[in-house]
């Protein structure tokens, strides 16, 4: 018994204080409790990003979660600029090649891969999951190039399935095309060289990760890369990148990803 309060009473009145305490102040679907979910879906928040990371080999200075972090950074800024909107937790294994033999990123240790139908089955079953719960747009973006074609094919595949429904998939592809198309602009247009700007784990790769977490980054093992047919698997230049540069493709992508979004949810549905 509390003093002078029987348990019961006591009990009652530490349970009715827990209730009134707020949802934390976050848009990441897995730091929220089911009833949280539950009251924001009731409440409006009925659209949900679906972020699709990798874990691949990023060269002698970049850590293989690039993908995974990248991703959940960026599409928490999206979330909170579109407003009623939360974020499934990143899809972090995806086709990165062969097993046997090995190709593409999985000549290099630590790379992570499965077969395409695994990884569209699990985007699927990602999306059915939250049509379950009531989420009406179920949208798709991934900081992987080669994830792309999987999830436009699996929202195409949804959109007739859920045809005549409130439900929608979006595979907004905007967000890839930000990243590397925008950014790459960006760069070349303030004097960097298509070299050294690269296609992975070059200058602008580096930068983008240095802006979204520097701890991704192994600054004093920043060198000019041989290729990804070659031993150090980078393609670029990063020995100049920095946050301040990753910065213009941050603001690049998460201002175009919002735009596309917002445009994806105001056109109408297809029958």
């Amino acid at each position: 018994m509390l003093v002078g309060i029987p348990i019961a009473i006591g009990l009652a009145a530490i349970g009715a204080g827990r209730a009134a305490a707020p949802a934390p102040d976050t848009v990441l679907l897995e730091e929220l409790t089911s009833t949280e979910v539950g009251a924001l879906v009731r409440a409006g928040t009925t659209t949900v990003i679906v972020p699709v990371g990798g874990t691949e080999q990023n060269g002698p200075h970049m850590a293989l979660g690039k993908h995974n972090a990248r991703a959940r950074a960026l599409s928490e800024r999206i979330a909170r600029a579109l407003g009623r909107t939360l974020v499934a937790p990143v899809v972090a294994y995806v086709p990165e090649g062969g097993l046997a033999p090995p190709t593409g990123h999985m000549r290099f240790p630590g790379t992570l891969t499965v077969p395409e139908p695994v990884f569209e089955k699990l985007l699927e079953s990602a999306a059915r999951s939250l049509k379950l719960h009531g989420f009406r747009d179920v949208v798709f973006i991934g900081d992987h190039g080669g994830t792309q074609a999987g999830q436009q094919a699996v929202a195409a595949r949804l959109n007739r399935e859920w045809a005549g429904t409130s439900v929608r998939a979006h595979a907004v592809t905007e967000y890839y095309r930000a990243a590397d198309d925008e950014f790459r602009r960006l760069l070349e247009a303030r004097g960097y060289g298509a070299a050294e700007v690269g296609r992975h784990a070059g200058l602008a790769d580096t930068s983008l990760s240095l802006a979204v977490d520097p701890r991704l980054v192994r600054t004093d093992r920043l060198r000019p890369g041989t290729g990804l047919a070659n031993r150090d698997g980078v393609d670029g230049d990063p020995t100049r990148a920095s946050a301040e540069l990753g910065q213009l493709g941050v603001d690049a992508i998460v201002a175009r990803t919002v735009q596309a979004i917002r445009a994806a949810l105001a056109a109408p549905a297809r029958r």
